[in-house]
């Protein structure tokens, strides 16, 4: 550095003192770290940018509430579902019956057309809420709220599975093996669940225990590869899920967990000891694996926000070679962050095992795996966005049900919703040039119409 580089050469953002050489390439790599931040952890919420404190400096300038929700992530998840909604209510109405018959004179009555589109789309929904969220033609409050219950038992494992992946996601690791992680915790839990004959209470406890026990070695072992040998655990992980549903077939063909007297690939039933309590009563699926859903939920916060661990797991996502610079031990967060992401998707195995099937199969895992991918990307891999996006996830697997069952829409439409939000997540520039919402750190008017830049803005001209 020369003396030059403490003079005076960039006005400040607001009006005081201005900013040295010095001071501005500071922002600037600032700002490289927070942009290489923004990739690495697969689009998890960001602090705001640092700006580098000088004796004149006056305060960085306020923004209002609205900017800062006009910026953020929450309005472009959001925005991202609600466009998704459209475009499949376009898609219902056009593959209706009763839209093509009124098509074909559309240019003599274009209101029947119209009317019939709206009624298509519009019913499809309507069934898609009531059996996803609130029924009103049932007869009794306990049907009328049935469809809610039917949702937060779907999300449950959706929620444990997604937190995994929102917490690899922040530590800059890509899972994609929480199918594997969920098959192996089923598989462990399953089998401490049928073999094992113990009180209730302390046999659930070791159900549970085991799960996370068995989804947590099974990412483990990525996180290790990883940090030894340097294998990208994108490949890893893809690897690791063959393996574990083919391991999982063939346990299922041994005595010592086939069902005696059958050739199916089923295990015995687990005892009623090891088996999740229902939540709301026998009526009703839901168990209180959700509860343990929320709980976990509580604890990715709290692992992330308040504890040196999280923050050690942030750093190493943020940027490995300064966190390793910095004292981190980088191999030990990608082995730690794995099997932590691990034993959440081994819950996830527990809530299918011990609370909706009661059995373990080959298929306990459906696409669980892969949906909570969708659902930590749709959560911005905050822990209680993940939350929110396992709910709406539920919600439509859920409902899509009802809505095939009630007007013949195809379920597959529910996917299509499913995948425009991820096409829409993955892209929020389209999203935000669509609805025209300032990117973050774009240039504001301020008073009198002048343009006030932010620090982060600020920093990137520098």
């Amino acid at each position: 550095m020369t003396p030059q580089d403490d003079r005076p050469v960039l006005p400040a953002p607001d009006g005081g003192a201005p900013l040295t050489r010095r001071q501005a390439k500071d922002t600037a790599r600032q700002d490289e770290v927070r942009l290489e931040n923004a990739v690495e952890t697969a689009g998890g919420e960001l602090p705001p940018p640092a700006v580098p404190a000088s004796a004149g400096a006056g305060p960085a300038p306020e923004s209002t509430l609205l900017q800062r929700i006009m910026t953020g992530n929450a309005l472009v998840a959001f925005l991202s579902v609600v466009l998704s909604l459209v475009l499949g209510g376009l898609l219902i109405a056009l593959t209706d019956p009763n839209v093509a018959r009124a098509s074909s004179y559309f240019f003599g009555r274009p209101q029947d057309t119209l009317g019939a589109a709206w009624t298509a789309a519009s019913g499809a929904y309507i069934a898609l809420f009531q059996g996803s969220v609130f029924n009103v033609r049932g007869g009794s409050f306990s049907q009328m709220i049935y469809p809610l219950t039917q949702t937060l038992t779907v999300a449950t494992p959706l929620i444990c599975a997604g937190l995994g992946v929102a917490l690899a996601f922040r530590a800059g690791l890509f899972n994609i093996g929480a199918q594997g992680q969920i098959l192996i915790g089923a598989t462990f839990a399953g089998w401490v669940g049928f073999t094992l004959h113990l009180p209730a209470g302390i046999h659930l406890l070791l159900v549970i225990l085991a799960g996370m026990v068995g989804g947590a070695v099974w990412a483990g072992l990525v996180g290790l590869l990883k940090a030894r040998t340097g294998a990208h655990e994108v490949i890893l992980t893809i690897m690791f899920n063959y393996i574990a549903t083919n391991l999982v077939l063939y346990f299922l063909s041994t005595p010592a967990f086939q069902r005696p007297g059958s050739t199916n690939p089923i295990s015995p039933q687990l005892d009623a000891s090891a088996l999740y309590p229902p939540l709301l009563g026998s009526g009703f699926r839901l168990h209180w694996g959700f509860v343990v859903a929320v709980l976990a939920t509580v604890f990715v916060w709290w692992l992330l926000n308040r504890s040196t661990v999280g923050f050690e797991l942030r750093a190493v996502g943020a940027n490995a070679s300064a966190a390793r610079t910095a004292g981190v031990n980088v191999s030990k967060g990608y082995i730690l962050a794995m099997a932590i992401a691990g034993a959440l998707a081994g819950l996830a195995g527990v809530a299918q095992v011990s609370g909706t099937e009661k059995v373990l199969t080959s298929g306990v895992a459906a696409s669980f795996g892969f949906d909570a991918i969708t659902v930590a990307l749709l959560g911005r891999s905050s822990p209680w966005g993940t939350f929110a996006a396992g709910i709406l996830f539920g919600a439509f697997r859920a409902g899509g049900v009802a809505m095939q069952a009630s007007t013949g829409t195809s379920i597959d439409i529910v996917l299509v919703v499913q995948s425009l939000i991820v096409l829409f997540i993955a892209a929020p520039p389209l999203v935000r040039a669509l609805f025209r919402l300032p990117a973050p750190g774009a240039p504001r008017a301020g008073k009198g119409g002048t343009t006030t830049r932010t620090p982060a803005s600020t920093g990137a001209a520098a």
